[in-house]
């Protein structure tokens, strides 16, 4: 766990959530799904302007009327006062009601004019002999609003199939302008600058589109679970706002460099000069992007002025980034380590060190027998399993403590910042994409095992994050662990598919099988993967 007194910006408490639910009325057509969408009044505090679907707070009395609801067998307390609250909210804003007589025959809409928008609503509904339609009501998603916005809500996105014969008119005092449209509709109009629409309401649409059928998105939804919950986070890119939900690459990120959710952190990729991600963590990035290394080879620096400071994977023998690191520590270098061999890792090791006056240890492990000829590399120190490294100044501690994890490499190593729970993986678990196992010098087994390794670190060092040698932070530590175990896991079962589909076939046959969720110009690289995979395959089978 990060200790505060490294966290960069005074933190504050976020506002509190306000309990609210709002609900996607669908219909079918012949073109596809479409949505009930209206205008939120300028005058709003809350997201004045922008193209929404119908909602709002949950009021004491939406949990007084639940034996005036029908319910699902599973439908939980708080699922049903969310879902008349929503029903509530449809009706007031919109004149929509979702109900039905006694007998079960749907309102119409002389039921709908007899009922006042301002009176309270279900005592109305329930003079009338109306029983609200709670179990027409499922869950799609959960969404928090973001920590760092003034007014913040905690509200399910719930969907519904339009009732029949009804049509849509706004209270024009909340909501204007109903509209009916296709999901991809709203989102295109939305980038062309004429549709607003805040980040929640957008992403609900992106996932939207991939339903054929209001009866899909219903479907979807039984088993009465959220299909995701999220409080997104925020940035800055380009100068400006931007927000990402959890499985997003830089949410990680965000959630270490300002846990607050304070709009503070630049996530523009640059290698001019070192990002600081902690007071005792900065990122100094390659130039060296492309396929194999995302947006670059990062170059982590640990410590402080007052203790100098350990250089993680110098990158490579680039003139300069290797300046740049020099004098991002004012040549305070106490040590540089290579997490292993490869070419954008270990090379500008020799020339950091030759312009540090005091010549700081190179310290790793030697590249093995097995190594291409582009990863030779030779340590001053060869690097102790479980060995401590430590940076000191009065009482000014930072550890850096060495776990083996051959799989990516022969020699590779990981780091964990033990005071602040920080896992440094170098190539062993990357950001936005798995890292490659290549034969002979990568060995998927051993692979396998190093993650358990650094799962069980997780649990003894409180390990929240992980600083990967490309892309950004990634958060969860162990969840992210748990998850890229089981993918490969997963790829495995598919190599074995495909070579049990193609008993006589080669590689090259298996990779179009194996990798089909793969776009094609990447199977050459994943031909070295997928060699792993069938070496450990039949390595296993001879046991």
């Amino acid at each position: 766990m990060v200790r505060p007194t490294q966290l960069l910006y005074p933190q504050r408490d976020p506002a509190p959530t306000r309990p609210a639910a709002t609900v996607l009325l669908l219909r079918d057509t012949p073109q596809g799904i479409e949505v009930l969408m209206t205008r939120r009044s300028m005058t709003a505090s809350f997201a004045p302007g922008a193209f929404v679907f119908p909602g709002g707070g949950i009021d004491a009395a939406d949990a007084q009327a639940h034996a005036q609801s029908t319910r699902r067998a599973g439908q939980g307390d708080l699922q049903l006062t969310q879902a008349i609250a929503a029903i509530r909210e449809s009706f007031e804003e919109l004149g929509v009601l979702l109900a039905r007589h006694a007998d079960g025959s749907h309102v119409t809409t002389d039921d709908i004019a007899a009922l006042d928008r301002q009176a309270p609503f279900a005592a109305q509904c329930r003079a009338r002999g109306l029983m609200l339609a709670g179990a027409d009501v499922f869950t799609l998603a959960h969404w928090i609003t973001d920590r760092d916005l003034p007014r913040r809500f905690d509200v399910p996105f719930l969907v519904a199939r339009m009732p029949e014969g009804q049509t849509p008119v706004a209270d024009e005092s909340e909501q204007f302008e109903p509209v009916w449209v296709r999901p991809e509709h709203a989102l295109a109009r939305h980038e062309a600058g004429n549709f607003f629409m805040i980040f929640p309401t957008l992403r609900t649409l992106e996932r939207l589109q991939k339903y054929a059928s209001v009866e899909a998105v219903l479907n979807a939804c039984a088993h009465e679970k959220p299909l995701w919950i999220s409080c997104p986070r925020a940035g800055l890119l380009g100068g400006q706002d931007a927000r990402y939900m959890e499985h997003d690459s830089p949410y990680g990120e965000l959630a270490l460099t300002s846990p607050d959710g304070q709009i503070v952190h630049s996530l523009d990729w640059q290698s001019e000069q070192a990002v600081a991600l902690l007071k005792n963590v900065r990122r100094l990035t390659a130039p060296n992007p492309g396929v194999m290394t995302g947006p670059g080879t990062n170059s982590y620096l640990v410590g402080t002025e007052a203790t100098g400071y350990i250089v993680i994977d110098p990158g490579p023998s680039d003139a300069a980034h290797i300046g740049r690191l020099f004098e991002a520590t004012g040549g305070r270098i106490e040590a540089i380590v290579c997490t292993h061999s490869h070419p954008d890792h270990s090379p500008g090791a020799r020339p950091l060190q030759a312009l540090c006056k005091h010549r700081p240890p190179i310290l790793g492990l030697p590249s093995a027998a097995t190594a291409r000829a582009d990863s030779q590399f030779v340590p001053d120190r060869t690097l102790l399993n479980q060995e401590l490294l430590t940076l000191t100044h009065q009482a000014e501690k930072h550890t850096l403590k060495v776990i083996f994890t051959p799989g990516h490499a022969a020699n590779h190593v990981c780091l964990v910042l033990v005071e602040d729970g920080l896992l440094f993986s170098g190539d062993h678990i990357l950001n936005g994409s798995t890292t490659i196992i290549n034969p002979p010098d990568g060995e998927m087994s051993a692979y396998l095992d190093s993650l358990d390794r650094l799962s069980r670190a997780c649990d003894e060092h409180e390990i929240d994050f992980i600083l990967p040698a490309h892309g950004h932070v990634l958060g969860e530590a162990p969840q992210a662990i748990a998850q890229l175990r089981a993918h490969r896991l997963k790829r495995e079962a598919k190599v074995a598919a495909a070579m049990q589909a193609r008993p006589g076939g080669t590689p090259q046959d298996w990779v179009a099988l194996a990798y089909d969720d793969t776009d094609p110009r990447l199977w050459p690289i994943a031909l070295r993967s997928l060699q792993a995979h069938v070496d450990r395959i039949e390595a296993l089978a001879v046991r």
